[in-house]
């Protein structure tokens, strides 16, 4: 008689054995792809994506082809498929570029029918045709403050109230309500506060135009940053008729200082009404004895520029029709009008050639461990967010995946280029389970991840992922961390400095302050973190009460 043996506890051990082996040597594979993402890798990209012969990267130019072109031949040349259903590399999508002629432009302030004061154009205010005419020509048009614009259900909020807006210009106070915890998320600024929502609103409330007055504070930034990136040819994608209504004839931001004037000239204190706003019973206040005279000619011109797309399949049959997007924009603002001190190209190399470059280290990454994905992988390098987030914006309306079978996206946009950090800023923090995976990785790599330090500046509603979130991706923005490792004390404040007096200028350019370890590990952190969203079992997803939540759950319903 042979004694039966039970080989089932074998059979477990074996199993067990080989899932840990597995396990080892994709852990393995995973820390060599890590290690191939090197501060020389990234700036090798930086530098040819900012160099001079790029000319800036604006759309529909000589450096947005140049620049489409490198992306698609680097994604190839490491091996990344076509991520059109195509099979190009490449989605097209229109635009129409637009030039105002500041030599000609007037903007008016007239008190009881004479002239007041004559602005100057660039100087003390900036002004567009938004119903894409040619000539834009008001008389003696008549002002109606209306605060922070907003109207808000979910909050009590309606700043309106019910006023006659019919044939007036509104004049709106930037940002939205901080002062209240319970409201707009406190100091958080919800996209109610953005310039964007306020022209919406303008547009949807049958306004003749809008002014937005600038300040430092509500705005985040200074005026300098309203020249350069409203005052050269300005994009918007070409598509018909307005979604909203008929649009006002014009939109515009006034200084700070020719706001004041404006205010005064109607008996106002200015700073008096911005206060005001903040109070919900707030109510419209005519520019009483104040009118405006405006005159634009703008040229019109019709257009393309594309986004570049990269595709890695997954292995998981149960989950290869899933994705996770990297998202990176690669324009910037293309030749000054008047060079600077013999410079006129806006280089961009922190914003953006540093991101576009880390999503292509990643992509370089990710290939190298391809076997070892389950969910596909999306490289998305979008063109025209300088303009309004255009290219991000054209693809959520003509999708090459279905919302709902995207997991998750990581938006990489001006990177850390000042050396490492002990932590990490995360841009939609506690907003989806992004954030988990960020606060896990980081306790594993001795580092902390942080809330957005200045909330009020709406920096969740200011790049690509705001695209992707619109139609219910869980999204991410990762930021420079400010806890800097073996840099001098008060290194933060000069990063600060040097950054701000950088933006949108024609010295943002690889400098002596550039230091390429700190990109280097927030690089390789995000990989790693990424990893964890691309091969989890369950998809990502936005913590209850989020304002996309609603859109999420209808394009999960949609996709399946």
């Amino acid at each position: 008689m042979f004694k039966r043996i039970n080989f089932l506890p074998v059979v477990i051990v074996l199993i067990s054995l080989l899932f840990s082996a597995c396990d080892d040597s994709s852990t393995e594979s995973f820390d060599r792809a890590e290690e191939s993402i090197t501060g020389e890798s990234l700036l090798n990209h930086i530098e040819i994506l900012s160099s001079d012969e790029f000319g800036g990267r604006a759309p529909a130019t000589r450096g947005d082809t140049l620049t489409v072109n490198y992306l698609a031949d680097q994604l190839e040349e490491i091996g990344i498929a076509p991520g059109m259903p195509d099979g190009s590399y490449t989605q097209e999508f229109p635009l129409l570029g637009q030039r105002v002629d500041g030599s000609s432009a007037q903007f008016n302030i007239r008190t009881n029918g004479n002239i007041a004061d004559e602005l100057r154009y660039g100087t003390d205010f900036m002004a567009w045709p938004s119903n894409e005419e040619e000539r834009v020509q008001i008389q003696n048009a008549e002002l109606l403050y209306v605060g922070y614009g907003i109207q808000a259900p979910e909050f009590g909020w309606d700043d309106y109230k019910d006023a006659d807006v019919e044939g007036k210009i509104l004049v709106y106070k930037n940002s939205d309500p901080s002062h209240d915890p319970d409201i707009f998320d406190g100091d958080s600024r919800l996209y109610y506060g953005r310039w964007s929502y306020k022209f919406e609103k303008a547009e949807e409330m049958g306004a003749l135009g809008a002014i937005i007055i600038h300040t430092t504070p509500t705005a985040g930034y200074g005026w300098s940053v309203i020249e350069t990136s409203w005052g050269g040819e300005r994009f918007s994608l070409e598509g018909g008729d307005s979604e909203n209504g008929d649009r006002p004839e014009f939109n515009s931001w006034l200084t700070e200082e020719s706001s004041e004037n404006l205010f005064e000239q109607a008996g106002l204190d200015l700073h008096e009404m911005l206060d005001a706003a903040a109070d919900r019973d707030f109510e419209p206040v005519p520019l009483t004895g104040v009118t405006v005279d405006v005159d634009l000619t703008a040229s019109y011109s019709d257009m393309a520029s594309r986004n570049v797309l990269g595709k890695l399949e997954g292995n998981d049959p149960e989950l290869r029709d899933e994705y996770v997007i990297f998202s990176a924009h690669h324009d910037h603002l293309g030749i000054a009008p008047e060079p600077v001190d013999g410079d006129s190209v806006y280089n961009g190399a922190w914003d953006n050639a540093s991101g576009t470059a880390a999503v292509l280290e990643i992509a370089n990454a990710m290939k190298q461990v391809e076997d070892d994905l389950r969910r596909s992988v999306l490289f998305i390098f979008v063109g025209a967010e300088e303009m309004g987030l255009l290219g991000s914006q054209y693809w959520s309306q003509n999708p090459t995946v279905h919302p709902g079978n995207v997991s998750a996206n990581f938006n990489l946009d001006s990177m850390q280029i000042f050396g490492e950090t002990r932590d990490m800023t995360l841009v939609g923090y506690d907003r989806n389970t992004l954030t988990d995976l960020f606060r896990e990785h980081a306790e594993e790599r001795g580092r902390e991840i942080t809330p957005d330090p200045q909330p009020e500046q709406g920096f969740f509603y200011r790049s690509d992922h705001f695209s992707f979130a619109r139609v219910g991706i869980p999204a991410i923005y990762p930021n420079p961390g400010r806890d800097y490792i073996d840099k001098p004390e008060n290194f933060t404040e000069t990063a600060d400095s040097v950054r701000a007096a950088n933006y949108h200028q024609l010295t943002d350019e690889i400098n002596e302050y550039w230091d390429m370890s700190g990109m280097t590990s927030d690089t390789r952190f995000i990989f790693r973190t990424s990893l964890e969203a691309i091969n989890r079992d369950e998809m990502m997803e936005w913590y209850s009460g989020d304002e996309f939540e609603a859109v999420r759950d209808l394009m999960l319903r949609e996709a399946e």
